[in-house]
């Protein structure tokens, strides 16, 4: 059953009774997303919030250039989204596209609003699975602002191993905030850590 991960997930934040994780259950809907479609496009108002059941996803902008900055990726248990766009209903700067043919569960913001009106636990675990996720970006951007790029690099292929697999050089790069070729030059490096 595709929900199976879902209600692991939330009960990992809060455990709820198998009631709860139903009523929750049952406020989202399934979706395959086929490799290089897109979630979401730049300039489009992002209405659902996301669930990751398989695949992977890459979350991106573009520059003024239009060069792609791959701001994180998504694969299985993980959530995704422009908050931004979905809080305030604005258009989005943001792109979703899947990486590999994935599976995804979204609730749209009306759904969310009618399962807080149902289940006003759910406002707690959106809360705490929230605020994970900022400690998430805090800890990114002091990364990048105290790391060298080799540092980056290899905390990111510690940290995430089974996402790295997954990955493009290009994309990886993106996400480093490097060149492909300074990338590859980290990768062929023999130096010890």
């Amino acid at each position: 059953m595709p929900y199976n991960l879902l209600r692991e997930n939330i009960n990992s934040y809060l455990p709820l009774s198998d009631q709860d994780l139903s009523t929750i259950s049952d406020f989202f809907t399934f979706r395959e997303i086929k490799k290089k479609d897109f979630l979401l496009r730049g300039g489009k108002t992002c209405r659902f919030e996301g669930f990751v059941l398989g695949g992977c996803f890459r979350v991106f902008t573009l520059d003024q250039k239009g060069n792609e900055i791959n701001l994180y990726f998504a694969v299985s248990g993980w959530w995704l989204m422009d908050i931004d766009s979905f809080m305030n209903q604005t258009p989005s700067d943001l792109y979703i596209q899947a990486l590999e043919d994935s599976q995804v569960l979204l609730i749209s913001k009306e759904n969310k609003r009618k399962l807080y009106n149902s289940l006003p636990i759910v406002e707690k675990l959106f809360r705490i699975i929230f605020q994970k996720a900022l400690v998430s970006w805090q800890r990114r951007l002091i990364r990048n602002h105290s790391m060298t790029a080799k540092e980056r690099y290899f905390h990111f292929m510690d940290t995430y191993p089974d996402i790295s697999a997954r990955l493009s050089n290009k994309h990886l790069a993106s996400y480093l905030g490097i060149s492909h070729e300074f990338l590859s030059r980290i990768k062929n490096s023999n130096k010890v850590r």
